[in-house]
């Protein structure tokens, strides 16, 4: 495979001065890569083979890296001690958009050798592993759409995010004239992406001024996760190298339309050969598929937080916007929160509430957690849905608040029992504490409406 790399290869690298670098890296809440650069040689003596330390408290620290009070993980009174990251040896890549830099995700465990459980990639490595024993190989999708800018990051910042450049002044969605003028960007993430050995379909405009959609190849979950996390960590790289910025805001500005995380799923066999979605005269799927749906739709609110994590994620459910409103399903409709598409052994559901802002590994745990709740539980759906469900007031309603979908959570038996109480309490805490930063803050909007007026 393009950029994958064996540790054999790897030390042929590092002795020929062709790879000085190795990123240690793992997800974490938020979905961001933390860890360390270790010197090649370094590496390669004492990495490989034994791991690397970090501080856990990177679990329990906010957007803006402060340290929260509350959580059992760890804390002050604790020390914040280390926690050790493990390299997972089969996703060891090359960098192609880093001089001489190799790559590798770690799994992290705590210094007595257990698994840290709180950590994104083992809650998805959990839900595979109730798949697996149930005898489902999950594969998935994630179409991820960001916004460019003509700032830099820095650039951007300064001002603070006020007032910014789209690299396009009109709606681009598929246009082709509009994308060549920001291909030199598009194009070397692309190119990129396949050196990392993150393979890419297609890049396309999107409904939004300067909005694009680069969409990976469908995978296993574990491995979309990773591609997942970093492509979307790479294309920041490359896009601040190129002296520019991008966003993956679930919704960036009132007046533009949000970004999505279209998340894509269906299960296949043991080998991973045969859709298991898929049976013959039966063109909206087989029993199976209908219960991995059903599953979907009955725990879409209560699972919305791993879709939705932010204050920001909410507001991007508008009416007639392309983002769903309404917890239905219907056949290529792009109204309901959730879209049956495909062909053959294509046939699969589009869960289309997660924006871009998800942490793949939870979205991804939730979406399996779900559709077995529905297999185990032998759920139907309701009928399929024709027409305009924006329009039907009678639908169930995607949450509207970062507030109503903790609310979802804290009740969830079937989140408790998927996820285990010490998991749930860690990221409902975390959910709380984002609510508490939010509430706390004076908003531009409340200076602009009320300081002079009221």
């Amino acid at each position: 495979m393009p950029g994958r790399l064996d540790l054999k290869t790897l030390e042929s690298l590092i002795r020929k001065d062709q790879v000085d670098t190795v990123l240690t890296v793992f997800p974490d809440g938020q979905g961001r890569l933390m860890g360390k650069r270790v010197v090649g040689r370094y590496f390669l003596d004492h990495v490989a083979g034994e791991g690397v330390h970090a501080c856990i408290y990177l679990f329990t620290v906010d957007m803006e890296m402060e340290p929260l009070p509350g959580f059992k993980l760890t804390s002050w009174d604790r020390g914040y001690g280390d926690m050790k990251m493990v390299p997972d040896m089969k996703t060891l890549r090359l960098i192609p958009w880093l001089p001489k830099t190799a790559l590798v995700f770690c799994d992290v465990y705590t210094e007595e050798g257990e698994p840290v459980e709180e950590a994104p990639r083992w809650i998805l490595k959990r839900q595979v592993e109730r798949a697996a024993r149930a005898g489902y190989v999950v594969k998935v999708g994630s179409e991820l759409e960001l916004y460019i800018f003509r700032e830099t990051f820095e650039g951007a910042r300064g001002r603070r995010y006020h007032g910014l450049t789209p690299v396009s002044g009109y709606l681009e969605d598929y246009h082709i004239l509009q994308t060549t003028k920001e291909e030199p960007l598009i194009r070397a993430i692309r190119n990129a992406m396949e050196g990392a050995d993150v393979p890419v379909e297609f890049s396309k405009g999107e409904w939004g001024c300067g909005q694009e959609e680069i969409n990976l190849r469908y995978a296993e979950a574990l491995e979309m996760a990773d591609r997942h996390t970093l492509y979307k960590h790479g294309v920041k790289e490359i896009a601040h190298l190129q002296g520019c910025a991008v966003t993956f805001m679930a919704k960036y500005s009132k007046d533009a339309a949000g970004s999505s995380c279209h998340l894509h799923s269906s299960l296949w066999d043991r080998a991973g050969k045969k859709n298991l979605f898929v049976e013959r005269g039966k063109p909206h799927g087989s029993l199976l598929f209908q219960h991995w749906l059903a599953g979907q739709m009955a725990l879409a609110r209560e699972f919305a937080y791993f879709y939705a994590p932010t204050v920001n994620s909410y507001k991007r459910y508008q009416s007639g916007s392309f983002a769903p409103t309404r917890i239905v399903s219907g056949w290529d409709n792009r109204t309901c929160g959730f879209r049956l598409c495909g062909e053959g052994s294509g046939f699969r559901v589009e869960n289309r509430i997660p924006g871009a802002d998800a942490n793949p590994y939870l979205a991804f745990a939730a979406t399996i957690a779900a559709g077995l709740h529905g297999i185990k539980n032998r759920l139907k759906p309701p009928k399929l849905y024709e027409g305009n469900a924006y329009a039907d007031a009678t639908l169930p309603q995607v949450p509207k608040t970062l507030r109503e979908a903790i609310m979802e959570l804290e009740r969830s038996k079937a989140a408790r029992e998927a996820f285990g109480p010490k998991v749930l309490e860690h990221y409902l805490h975390t959910a709380r504490l984002e609510q508490q930063a939010f509430d706390q803050v004076v908003t531009d909007w409340e200076l602009m409406r009320n300081f002079e007026r009221i």
